[in-house]
């Protein structure tokens, strides 16, 4: 019995710590880092202190936004000067294609330098595309973003200032979420929360030393320490970005620069992103061991195991364990604590099921809402070990269903 304990404490400790207690301590640890050495200060920097940039948008089947994307992007404030804006559309087969070279043929005689890397019909995937299309960019600074997401006007001036930091290899934007329970089922806007938490991370996380991977929607690196990506990788962004850092690189977090992107238009989409994200981060740690070295990298390590890796790897099975552990417990005598503590479970599972019944309906109500959204994830992270296991272990996915942007 005491073994049957033991392991439900572990377990319990392990999931508490992965999704609350390592954000408690990650915030005490900034505070006190803050005390101690101050604040970091930011750069400010004008107009003429400006670095060239690119920014690099890799599409496919993008023709219901691409006009929308490059408005947004011609819209940015940066010198134009030093602004290039370079389109990849390898295997687009809609009118993608179209729509740009149409569109940067109606631009004034080059004025805005606007490059669409000439179309293969062939697709290879994200990681291809970044692949083939670094060999077009100029700059020192390149800026990736998805065809699909907005930037605020500010984001580029945002991003760059952070360079001024020569520890800084790599620099992640805000990623927001615009949903609402009138489009999809109504627990798809719940996203927009889990995003909220997971910006703070990101934000205490480089306060403290170095932000944990970049989301694609919107992240910058020197253009000298980009190196090619295996073609098989899921999760482009977060790989690239981290092994910036494991070259000792800081990643960078800017909440001041941010996209906007519209939620999955249901569950069963956000479903297709959660098994890739999850089987992509299970692909990551097996080809960036040696973050898990904490003696190596004591800081990033940490951050890294503490934010990603037990997320992805360890405390799905440790719910199921804690569960179990706790009926046998409760089974075999151990007293009424554990019984109170199998019946809060239990009503936890509950309220997700009742979360999952009033979405397909659209009756909003959060807190199901987020219960349901969270064992919704864990789920996917078991999903996306079969989506591996299965030889899906490429680059090339079925694209989820988004919201527009308003």
């Amino acid at each position: 019995m005491e073994a049957i304990i033991l392991l439900f404490w572990i377990s319990f400790f392990v999931v508490f710590y992965t999704f609350i207690g390592y954000g408690i301590l990650l915030y005490v640890l900034v505070k006190v880092k803050e005390m101690l050495f101050g604040k970091k200060m930011k750069v400010i920097p004008d107009n003429e202190s400006l670095p060239a940039i690119t920014l690099f948008i890799a599409a496919y089947n993008e023709g219901k936004t691409i006009r929308e994307k490059l408005k947004n992007s011609l819209s940015l404030d940066y010198p134009v000067d030093k602004y290039t804006i370079l389109f990849i559309t390898d295997g687009s087969n809609d009118a993608t294609v179209e729509i740009l070279k149409n569109e940067i043929k109606a631009l004034e005689n080059g004025k805005y330098p606007v490059v669409l890397v000439e179309h293969k019909d062939e697709r290879g995937g994200k990681a291809a595309a970044f692949n083939r299309g670094i060999e077009f960019v100029k700059t020192d600074i390149v800026i990736f973003t998805d065809a699909n997401t907005m930037l605020n006007k500010e984001s580029l001036k945002e991003i760059v200032s952070e360079f001024f930091n020569e520890k800084v290899g790599c620099v992640a934007g805000e990623k927001r979420v615009e949903g609402d329970i009138a489009e999809g089922e109504g627990a798809v806007a719940t996203e927009g929360v889990y995003w909220q938490y997971e910006s703070f991370l990101k934000s205490l996380d480089y306060r403290l030393y170095s932000a944990i991977g970049a989301a694609g929607e919107l992240f910058a690196i020197r253009t000298s320490l980009f190196e090619k990506l295996d073609a098989s990788t899921i999760l482009d962004d977060f790989t690239l970005s981290m092994n910036i850092a494991l070259k000792g690189y800081k990643i960078a977090y800017c909440s001041r620069a941010y996209s906007i992107e519209g939620t999955s238009v249901n569950m069963k989409e956000e479903a297709k992103r959660k098994v890739r994200i999850s089987a992509g981060g299970l692909q990551a740690i097996f080809r960036l061991l040696p973050l898990l070295n904490i003696f190596k990298y004591p800081v990033l390590g940490f951050q890294y195991i503490s934010h990603r890796v037990l997320r992805w790897l360890v405390t799905p099975f440790l719910l199921i364990a804690m569960l179990i552990l706790n009926i046998v417990a409760v089974v075999y005598g151990a007293g009424t604590f554990y019984f109170v503590m199998l019946a809060c479970q239990v009503l936890f599972y509950l309220i997700g099921i009742i979360g999952f019944i009033l979405s397909k309906f659209k009756i909003k109500m959060k807190i199901p809402y987020i219960i349901y959204y969270f064992l919704f994830m864990n789920f996917n992270v078991f999903a996306g070990m079969i989506y591996l296991i299965n030889g899906k272990n490429r680059g090339i996915w079925e694209k989820a269903m988004r919201a527009e942007v308003h």
